[in-house]
């Protein structure tokens, strides 16, 4: 990577692959640029794929601007079944029959969770509690109370039933466990339910249509690079720079 590369400062759109985490993910850019001033504005659970910023340079300076915008997913749920970490990495915990579950009835739980309200963390998350990360604490079979915090759901809707399995979008606030609602769905349901599949389709105006593959982007020449690192009075709105 030429010299004039490694002083890149911008934001640059990422469709992150399934199976690594976000921070599998800034270190194959961090490789890539030869740089370690490279961040990210919004987790992704490793199961996860979507949309992933990725901040470069002086640009890692904005992450709270944008860590703290809504974001869009489109996942699907498996109704009748319950793992430990509330998606398909983790282990079943239980199985209960689907049957008696409607489209009308799925239509009508998920209208529940419109609005604001406050959601308890999966123990199986990076939240930390007395300094030790939940999901390490999950390992160790050790379960603790953890603090709801505030939420806003401000759409979801089916996208498509195939039983047991359901397609679903959902448009919400910062923080919000996408995995915790398909789980709760299925609670409310009596059936049980956990997230099979989850991507991340849009930050705010920002949309996985702009992302470029991980593997593509490694590939990238310079002059690719330079492109695709969007500079940040391009993606960043002026009120925010602190400019007219």
């Amino acid at each position: 990577m030429a010299e004039a590369v490694n002083s890149l400062s911008g934001i640059l759109f990422i469709d992150k692959p399934q199976g690594i985490t976000s921070h599998d993910v800034v270190d194959r850019v961090r490789r890539k640029l030869h740089m370690k001033r490279i961040g990210h504005a919004g987790t992704l659970d490793p199961m996860a794929t979507g949309l992933l910023i990725i901040l470069v340079g002086q640009a890692t300076k904005l992450s709270q601007y944008l860590m703290g915008l809504d974001k869009a997913y489109e996942g699907v749920m498996k109704l009748g079944e319950t793992t430990d970490s509330q998606d398909a990495d983790g282990e079943i915990v239980s199985t209960r029959p689907v049957a008696g579950v409607t489209e009308e009835k799925i239509a009508e739980v998920m209208k529940t969770f419109l609005g604001d309200q406050y959601q308890t963390p999966p123990m199986y998350s990076a939240k930390k509690q007395g300094g030790v990360a939940l999901y390490k604490l999950a390992r160790q079979g050790v379960e603790v109370e953890r603090e709801p915090r505030f939420i806003r759901v401000s759409e979801i809707k089916m996208l498509g039933v195939k039983l047991p399995e359901v397609a679903f979008f959902v448009n919400c606030s910062k923080g919000t466990y996408i995995r915790t609602i398909a789980h709760d769905i299925g609670e409310k349901l009596g059936c049980g339910a956990h997230l099979t599949k989850l991507s991340r389709v849009s930050i705010d105006r920002y949309k996985l249509s702009e992302a470029i593959g991980l593997d593509a982007f490694e590939k990238l020449d310079d002059a690719g690079v330079r492109a695709a690192v969007k500079p940040t009075y391009q993606v960043i709105p002026a009120r925010v720079l602190g400019t007219k």
